[in-house]
């Protein structure tokens, strides 16, 4: 008995696709961000996660002066988001924004994975 068959000339070669998503809005605040970092530019975003807030755990992102051999990393409109391996698996398919209103403007996580957030929002859990 055969496990499946075979079309040949059928391609069907697909485009990974890529472990964050990341706005053009998101992606022009991070340029601007890294932009204004002369003394010691780095090369990229890193994002991670840690243990905190009320839900569990909560973003972090910092300047990557160095590419880690395990880190993710995304390419954004040129810039780069390095993500931390720990943190991997906990935003694989996130989205990430970023919106401003006359009261504040913030980096927003529309994350797939996460299963429930503290009231404010600023930590969640998977």
């Amino acid at each position: 008995m055969s496990a499946g068959r075979v079309i040949a000339g059928a391609s069907r070669i697909r485009k990974l696709k890529s472990a964050l998503e990341v706005t053009d809005q998101a992606a022009k605040r991070l340029g601007q961000l890294i932009s204004q970092r002369t003394d010691n530019p780095p090369l990229g975003i890193r994002l991670g996660v840690k243990k905190r807030g009320c839900s569990g755990l909560a973003y972090t992102l910092n300047y990557a002066t160095d590419k880690k051999a395990t880190d993710e990393v995304v390419d954004a409109n040129g810039i780069k988001v390095f993500i931390d391996p720990q943190a991997l698996m906990s935003v694989v398919g996130t989205k990430m924004d970023f919106v401003e209103d006359p009261l504040k403007s913030e980096f927003v996580f529309i994350n797939p994975n996460a299963t429930g957030t503290c009231g404010c929002g600023e930590s969640f859990h998977v």
